[in-house]
């Protein structure tokens, strides 16, 4: 039935949205830790790791705007 097909697809998309959530934390992380570098102690290299980090963190988030926005969509569709 429609309602397996979207169950299995949601199923699917967690681990993917899992993935997604802990590399925004991993970027979080970084971008933290990089940013108290260049702050506190004036590491110029860590000031580009902490925009680089930035960088990644608005992709994934864009990434995890997405994958909530279909899960929705596939519920809201299934209902």
């Amino acid at each position: 039935t429609l309602i397996n097909v979207i169950v299995r697809q949601l199923k699917g998309r967690t681990n993917m949205s899992q993935e997604t959530h802990d590399s925004i934390m991993t970027a979080i992380q970084t971008y933290s830790e990089e940013n108290g570098k260049f702050v506190d102690k004036g590491v110029k290299a860590s000031a580009t790791r902490a925009r680089k980090a930035l960088a990644e963190l608005s992709k994934l988030i864009k990434a995890r705007r997405k994958e909530i926005q279909e899960v929705k969509n596939a519920a809201k569709t299934a209902a």
